[in-house]
């Protein structure tokens, strides 16, 4: 036993001298940004304009890899055609066109004709389009309202992106936000920071890292600072996402795809060069080449209606002189499966392709186009979310300045912001379900009519419609009698009252 137990203890000691785990070295890696957050903003609005000559100037300028498609430079006589897709602008445009023009009247109470009058001033419903796609592409911007009594009675609401902000937190809370607009007077350009902070807005006018008078540009020569007493900023930012490289910022749906979008740009590219390399050619021997009618001299080739090789005529006996055509063999198949595999990875995460009209599966049928619009449904929904957030906000904000410019007392009012359904279920198809699920007992006609009309009604028109199925189907809600527990012997008040007509043995 002795002998075991000391076999043991050897062995055991043997792991222990053998397994030794040393801890981890402090180590410091030094990496180096290619670009900063404006410069990131530059670029990615470059990629939404969708010029394929001024991305080519883009890439030639930035640092990095010089294997991209749009950084590398053909070997002269080699040359390819490079080809922009334009699939970053339709991602921008269609998320917000399916996100904006589902947006249903902003319910403002009481104050319901102002917010209308304001509205329309402003063009809002566009505003927030043109609000969304800038956010989405850029990262983040924020909302500007201003006064100018010389262009509008009304508050003026503006959006500025995110490459012409920048957003001053303090523990995670926006303190302050500069808008940076440029103007230019003579040859000089000036930037001028409008720095918008809770109960005041203040103007600062530079050029280059010097400040200047306001009146040094004759446009601002009237700007003056601005303070109220109100707690409130008359600006309200909007991200969708956040920045993982740049903190407090808003992360853009480009800054995971920009290679995806290479690489498509460089498949579609390819495929369109093997086009042209292999257009049919059509060999004509010299004795049959076309002639000028009337001078007998060979026509020469256009490359675009009349190009030919000519050959010689062959002198072999029994040889015939014929034209040949002849046309190099394309594999469609690759280049259609790299395309397709490209545009997959561009769209992933983001939105389906049904939604741009693509089907890359060929699947027709009602259910596979609802699952395929998922990934839209997602991507839509945070917007609308933060949306629904955001926009409330700001029209408080609108009414609360207007308010203080016109120093009456600011009121509180209640914001609701609606958007309807997207890529639901047929009507018929919903009355179909919501009647099964009624029949079985396991919805109530409150229930069945909310989930029919979801925000397409308001609640009103809700109640109205319940007591109307509720009369056609005899059914009435009554309250319930009062009892007189006082009489039978009840204490409604704590009092104990004694029983009458039992035997209290």
């Amino acid at each position: 036993m002795n002998i075991f137990t000391s076999m043991a203890e050897k062995a055991r000691a043997g792991i222990r001298t053998w397994l030794r785990i040393q801890p981890a070295m402090n180590g410091t890696f030094t990496l180096q940004e290619t670009l900063d957050y404006e410069g990131n903003a530059i670029k990615n609005r470059i990629w939404y304009r969708g010029e394929s000559e001024e991305l080519a100037q883009l890439y030639k300028q930035l640092a990095g890899d010089r294997t991209r498609f749009w950084s590398a430079t053909s070997t002269a006589g080699l040359e390819i055609r490079k080809i922009h897709v334009g699939l970053p602008a339709m991602l921008c445009d269609m998320l917000a066109s399916i996100v904006v023009d589902d947006m249903n009247l902003i319910d403002t109470g009481s104050r319901q004709e102002e917010w209308d009058k304001i509205a329309e001033e402003n063009d809002f419903i566009e505003l927030v389009k043109q609000a969304v796609t800038e956010a989405l592409y850029i990262g983040d911007g924020a909302f500007k309202i201003s006064f100018d009594t010389t262009l509008s009675q009304y508050p003026i609401i503006e959006f500025y992106p995110g490459d012409k902000i920048e957003i001053i937190r303090d523990r995670g809370r926006v303190r302050e936000i500069i808008f940076k607009t440029v103007y230019h007077s003579g040859t000089r350009e000036y930037v001028l920071l409008e720095h918008y902070g809770i109960g005041y807005v203040r103007y600062k006018l530079v050029n280059g890292d010097r400040e200047c008078p306001l009146d040094t540009v004759p446009e601002l020569a009237g700007l003056s600072d601005v303070v109220w007493n109100d707690n409130f900023m008359m600006a309200v930012p909007m991200m969708f996402y956040k920045s993982a490289r740049y903190e407090g910022r808003g992360k853009s749906i480009f800054d995971a795809k920009i290679d995806n979008f290479d690489a498509l740009d460089e498949a579609w590219s390819q495929w369109m060069d093997a086009l042209r390399k292999n257009r049919t050619k059509e060999y004509i021997p010299e004795n049959m080449l076309p002639r000028n009618p009337y001078t007998g001299k060979v026509l020469k080739p256009n490359a675009f209606d009349n190009a030919y090789i000519s050959t010689e005529v062959s002198m072999k006996e029994g040889q015939t002189n014929k034209i040949d055509l002849v046309q190099g063999n394309i594999p469609h198949e690759s280049y259609l499966a790299t395309y397709i595999t490209a545009l997959d990875l561009c769209l992933q995460g983001i939105m389906s392709p049904s939604t741009l009209g693509i089907d890359v599966k060929k699947l027709d049928n009602a259910e596979a186009q609802r699952e395929k619009e998922k990934a839209t449904l997602y991507s839509r929904n945070n917007i609308v979310g933060q949306l629904q957030k955001v926009l409330p906000k700001l029209v408080d904000i609108v009414f609360k300045a207007m308010d203080t410019f016109h120093k009456t007392p600011i009121k509180d009012i209640d914001i609701d912001v609606t958007f309807g359904e997207y890529a639901n279920p047929s009507f018929e198809s919903q009355v179909e379900t919501v009647s099964k699920a009624k029949q079985g007992g396991i919805m109530s006609i409150e229930a069945s009519v909310d989930e029919l009309y979801g925000d397409t009604k308001d609640d009103e028109w809700k109640q109205e419609e319940i007591a109307r199925l509720k009369a056609e189907q005899g059914i009435s809600d009554m309250e319930e009698p009062a009892l007189n527990m006082q009489a039978d012997g009840f204490s409604v008040d704590g009092t104990d009252n004694s029983f009458t007509g039992f035997d209290n043995k």
